[in-house]
């Protein structure tokens, strides 16, 4: 294990990984600061370019590209008004007020170094926790594999909280497309259409870049043609003190705890995350009147719970194969492509990878500080960047992103369709994750499913009898009537609106 140990982390230190690491956070950043293009977007873009790549390499630019999109998000919400990412958006609480008061570079600074202890709090979290996880996998069968996959596409409740029948819409369109292909089991054809492209299934390329590249450039290109402008913030001389980060300090290590329980518990969701961190320091804070004022307690409790949300989400990923949320949900993908199966027999069969996944991380938080204390005082530079030379560049992305895995003219067609499919999806108000989450889980719970009843001679005791299996269907099953619990509530409260 301590032979593992050492390969993986010597890996991620080699000098392509680094190199590899330090552009996937350059680019996150950007692609975190600039209104339209989001974490989710980037990594999708970056799987197809990785294909050819070793593992570590390969998740040394897609965790570069994460964390450096997550912290990114910041530069905007600081400097605009306008959060870059969904992540920042309790740092849009505090940012505008900091820069109208002149002390953009101080909050920019502090959210940099909080990010920063976040994304390590995590880091560490994930080295110690996610090995002990998997050993206790390691006794599953197929009816518990069943189970956990079911509790993952419970997620689809969480991801679409407000808007229950639209995520279940969502989640039923991704299994119809997993059914398309050959049958797990029997190998007959299933739901093709007699096209020979999808005998062996969707590509999850092509959809990963359709859903949430392309779509996400229909939209921005539809905000510009409505004329929608955001106004430049400037960049102040006033930077942080270590005084200020000596009154963080335990708000610091609070939120980083916070960012990373929130992150193993699977699409809770990293905006639960940040505001629970903020609405903490503001109750433990000595000074409660300034926030909302511009205070960088609250820069320091967002931007540390939010990184920190990255390494807790990979817990739950890696370990069990359920995504944290919906960019690891993207990386679930990516390790598939890369053909590894997340789960407990990943540490097992490929520990040499998953040490190096781990060592890669602590490098892009590691990076994230050091770059974004250097583009400080040119952040501002990257909202200059127009749209009529950004998004061009995004498309071409697509397309190649779109072609290079399999050399198919196919798979452009399938980022066009699901390109499409997100934008409309998106203007209905249908949210796009349960749609992903449904196509990759279902396969496994299928497959466990009818492996299960076929080692029991098709008795269903198997998934009551087994108490890890039951437990968990259990849980599944009342995440499941959390719609009904609210729509009752409202109901007692004589609240009788109920979103659809």
């Amino acid at each position: 294990m301590e032979a593992a140990i050492f390969e993986g982390v010597m890996t991620a230190l080699s000098t392509k990984c680094v190199f590899a690491n330090a552009l996937g956070v350059f680019l996150g950043i950007i692609f975190g600061a600039m209104p339209g293009l989001t974490a989710a977007m980037g990594v999708a873009l970056l799987i197809p370019l990785t294909f050819g790549m070793p593992a570590v390499e390969a998740f040394s630019t897609l965790l570069g590209m994460y964390v450096g999109a997550i912290y990114g998000g910041c530069i905007t919400a600081i400097l605009v008004g306008t959060p870059g990412t969904v992540a920042a958006a309790a740092t849009l609480l505090e940012g505008p007020p900091l820069t109208a008061k002149g002390e953009s570079r101080r909050a920019l600074e502090m959210a940099t170094i909080a990010s920063f202890i976040g994304g390590i709090f995590s880091a560490v979290a994930l080295c110690t926790l996610a090995p002990l996880l998997a050993k206790i996998a390691m006794g599953f069968g197929a009816s518990e594999y069943f189970a956990v996959a079911v509790f993952g596409l419970t997620i689809v409740t969480s991801l679409s909280s407000k808007r229950p029948l639209k995520g279940l819409i969502s989640c039923l369109l991704g299994l119809f497309i997993a059914t398309i292909g050959l049958d797990p089991i029997t190998g007959d054809l299933r739901n093709t259409f007699e096209n020979p492209n999808l005998f062996s299934g969707v590509p999850l390329v092509p959809v990963l870049i359709g859903l949430f590249a392309l779509s996400q450039i229909l939209l921005t290109i539809e905000n510009v043609i409505k004329g929608m402008e955001f106004t430049e913030g400037t960049m102040s001389k006033q930077r942080i003190t270590l005084s200020d980060l000596q009154k963080n300090f335990i708000n610091l290590v609070r939120s980083s705890l916070i960012g990373t329980v929130i992150g193993i518990i699977p699409a809770t969701g990293v905006s639960a995350a940040t505001f629970m961190a903020y609405s903490e320091a503001k109750r433990f804070s000595k000074t409660p009147e300034q926030f909302g004022k511009g205070t960088l307690e609250g820069i320091a409790a967002s931007e540390s719970s939010n990184n920190a949300v990255c390494g807790g989400a990979l817990i739950p990923l890696l370990t069990l194969g359920i995504p944290g949320d919906i960019v690891t949900a993207i990386m679930l993908g990516a390790l598939m492509i890369q053909g590894l199966t997340p789960g407990p027999l990943l540490f097992v069969e490929h520990p040499v990878t998953v040490y190096g996944i781990f060592a890669a991380f602590i490098v892009s938080n590691i990076l994230m500080l050091v770059i974004g204390l250097i583009t400080i005082p040119m952040a501002r530079l990257i909202l200059h960047v127009p749209n009529s030379v950004l998004m061009p560049i995004v498309i071409t992305l697509c397309v190649v992103g779109g072609f290079s895995v399999n050399n198919s003219t196919f798979d452009l067609l399938l980022v066009a369709v699901f390109g499409t499919a997100g934008y409309l999806m998106n203007k209905c108000a249908i949210p796009l994750p349960p749609m992903l989450l449904a196509m990759i889980l279902a396969p496994i719970a299928e497959t466990n499913f009818r492996r299960a009843l076929s080692i029991s001679q098709n008795d269903f005791s198997i998934f009551y009898v087994n108490p890890i299996a039951m437990t968990i269907l259990v849980i599944s099953f009342f995440i499941l009537l959390q719609p009904l619990y609210v729509t009752a509530w409202r109901w007692f409260r004589r609240d009788r609106t109920f979103v659809v």
